[in-house]
């Protein structure tokens, strides 16, 4: 059966680069029918937080990324850890090391004056004598010849001499085991068959490939897929998705079109763009990932976001508005139905965060008025227009958008004006500003007595203008 992990340390927020290599592990399972592992690896106790595995947790369930096994947590495995390090102490396959850290530093820079590469030189392989005076630390014993070959499912085989390895430590002075011995046993232990993770862990696949075959098991298959940039192949910053991956939920943007953005980052099928989550895990093949890096770039989310928001059920969106809504201090019970505005206003929002910035003038009583707008439409001229529209709204019985726009045409009409004479004074009345879907639906979600009431304060915001010129 094929399993992979999704293995991340709860030492930080979870940006896009760990979300994507979760969202491969969880897609390479699923469509081998296997299982998809979440394992916390919290070993940093002085930097893993509740807090950060709360946010984990929350954000692999906002994205439907659930685990058949787990979470586990490594710091429930110590005395697991512990007594690999006993057995392979016992029969030879590590060591004690009592290099104090003055003489490592000493071998470093000895190494490097000759031009070396700073390496541990094994000096303590083969004694067994203790030191007095000094805690020592534990080193797996790599063999000193042959070679690794790792035949990895994104950038294919990589051999490593093992003469280019040192000892690696798997215990500190402290005895507490160290992440890179925690993640083999637990890969070992858990049968985890395929390892797919950030490249910048390839340096340590080798020695944990000697280390499977140290416990006598057979290493898992490896996919090392590569870092994602921000614009121009700078480094991936906060303005490019190295971002805690709630704050995408908070800025409102649907779980589905941010796992299709995040799929797409180095994989392909075709000129396919649009993905669902049945095709995803069909098409998907972590062989088929490429190995340069790929950029991010939030404007293609965006339009893929607004894709999903336009296909989206109006109704299945109500709730999601509720949250930004009330994440404003706004209240959406004193307003007009989530699924309608939701419908009217998807045209013109790539995210509901935007949505909901744009829409506060539904569910408050009293607005401001941009002064801009104010200037521009508020004027002397617009005086008889908004009075005659003020008295032909007041006179409809149905308040819904065909009868208003019906309304609204049959003032210009009468006036003998084009529409926009009479359109944008009466938008910037009852909204504060000069963009609005068609005003139909403007002041039909606004709702009769509000409408009415700003119309009337625009009014008497023009007859103050017009006094102030005469």
């Amino acid at each position: 059966m094929i399993k992979t992990r999704f293995a991340p340390s709860p030492t930080g927020v979870l940006h896009v680069g760990g979300v994507r290599t979760a969202l491969f592990c969880w897609l390479y399972a699923r469509r081998h029918n296997g299982q998809f592992v979440l394992r916390i690896e919290d070993t940093d106790r002085e930097r893993s937080t509740q807090a950060s595995v709360d946010a984990i947790l929350d954000g692999m369930a906002w994205l439907g990324l659930n685990p058949d096994e787990g979470p586990s947590y490594q710091t429930q495995r110590f005395d697991r850890y512990r007594a690999v390090i006993d057995e392979w102490l016992r029969e030879g396959k590590a060591y004690y090391c009592y290099c104090t850290p003055e003489e490592l530093e000493a071998m470093r820079k000895a190494q490097r004056a000759a031009g070396e590469k700073p390496r541990y030189d094994g000096r303590w392989r083969d004694r067994t004598e203790p030191r007095d005076g000094v805690s020592p630390v534990v080193r797996f014993k790599n063999p000193l010849e042959g070679s690794v070959v790792i035949d990895d499912q994104v950038r294919g085989r990589v051999v490593i001499s093992n003469s280019e390895l040192d000892d690696l430590i798997i215990a500190r002075s402290d005895v507490t085991p160290t992440y890179y011995f925690t993640v083999f046993i637990d890969d070992a232990d858990m049968g985890i068959t395929h390892v797919i993770r950030g490249d910048d862990h390839l340096a340590n696949t080798p020695r944990q490939i000697n280390m499977f075959r140290a416990l006598g098991k057979e290493p898992p298959t490896y996919a090392h897929v590569p870092m994602i940039l921000g614009d121009a192949g700078a480094r991936l910053s906060k303005r490019h998705g190295a971002v805690n991956e709630l704050d995408y939920k908070t800025a409102g943007y649907l779980p589905h079109a941010l796992l299709n953005y995040l799929v797409r980052l180095g994989w392909s099928h075709g000129d396919q763009e649009v993905f669902s989550i049945d095709e995803m895990i069909s098409l998907f093949d972590i062989a088929d990932v490429n190995s340069a890096a790929s950029a991010f770039n939030t404007e293609k989310l965006d339009w893929l976001n607004q894709h999903y928001m336009q296909a989206a059920d109006p109704a299945s969106m109500a709730p999601l508005l509720h949250e930004q809504l009330t994440a404003r201090d706004l209240d959406p019970s004193a307003g007009p139905d989530l699924a309608r505005v939701f419908e009217v206003f998807r045209e013109r929002a790539n995210t509901l965060g935007v949505m909901a910035d744009g829409i506060g003038y539904l569910f408050i009583d009293e607005i401001e008025i941009d002064a801009g707008a104010a200037k521009k439409h508020l004027r002397p001229v617009a005086l008889e227009p908004m009075q005659a529209l003020r008295t032909a709204l007041d006179a409809v019985e149905a308040w819904e958008p065909s009868a208003l726009e019906h309304a609204v045409g049959g003032v210009a009409e009468s006036l003998g004006i084009g529409l926009g004479k009479i359109g944008q004074p009466a938008r910037v009345a009852v909204t504060g500003s000069g963009a609005s879907p068609g005003l139909g639906d403007t002041l039909a979600l606004v709702g009769r007595d509000r409408a009415l009431k700003r119309l009337d304060h625009a009014i008497e915001l023009i007859k103050a203008r017009a006094a102030g010129q005469s």
